[in-house]
């Protein structure tokens, strides 16, 4: 069973998320609050993600009670919930540790999935909320040349972001973006958890600073999509 806390400054929104993400069958909300009972709420259940408002009023807004959560000890994953499909925020609360971004209008069946890829350590992200991202971790989408970069929408773009690496590597950031550990990655594939380690160090060549960087990067060109 998924535990999961909803953090919204709505109760309509966090009464509705709870319906839809119950009626799954495998979801369980241990609780729901607004950003001010956040922390306290969090660390009293210990859910495996936290779904949270990215805009709420301050001083607990969204990016703050992020930060605030991921500085408890054993954090969760925690996912933004936003309106807004770009926004500079969105950016730096990735770099504060978001395990994923999903607008609020997100079909039923993409939500609850994406609740499911989240929780175990998966990263999930909006296609257009992706893009945001993704040129947050990368800089300017367009290169010295003026070509367009993997920040661009076109899939073209998006698939050359992925040319320095090789079938094993792309293989293997596939399935990283789908939320596996290294110890399954090894099964899955049938090679060594030291392997499957080499190829994730390899995944440098991405430009990406962490494996959640390179799991946008694999959602942006097309290797990983939560169904619909």
């Amino acid at each position: 069973m998924v535990q999961v806390v909803i953090v919204d400054d709505e109760a309509l929104v966090r009464a509705a998320l709870r319906s839809i993400l119950e009626s799954s069958g495998d979801i369980r909300v241990v609780a729901d609050c607004d950003g001010h009972d956040a922390v306290e709420t969090v660390a009293a259940t210990r859910p495996r993600l936290v779904l949270l408002d990215a805009v709420m009023p301050p001083p607990d807004d969204g990016l703050t009670v992020l930060r605030a959560l991921r500085a408890l000890p054993s954090p969760p994953a925690v996912a933004m919930l936003t309106a807004f499909d770009t926004s500079a925020h969105l950016r730096a609360a990735m770099a504060a540790g978001a395990t994923g971004f999903l607008l609020k209008d997100t079909a039923v069946g993409t939500l609850i999935d994406a609740v499911r890829v989240m929780a175990r350590g998966g990263t999930v992200f909006t296609p257009t909320v992706g893009r945001a991202v993704v040129e947050g971790f990368l800089g300017d989408p367009l290169g010295s040349d003026g070509a367009k970069g993997p920040g661009t929408p076109e899939a073209s773009a998006h698939a050359a972001a992925l040319a320095p690496l090789t079938d094993r590597e792309t293989e293997v950031l596939r399935l990283l973006a789908t939320g596996l550990p290294n110890a399954r990655i090894a099964a899955e594939l049938g090679i060594s958890v030291g392997t499957v380690k080499d190829h994730v160090r390899a995944l440098r060549k991405l430009a990406a600073p962490n494996r959640v960087a390179a799991a946008v990067i694999a959602h942006q060109a097309g290797l990983v999509r939560v169904p619909k």
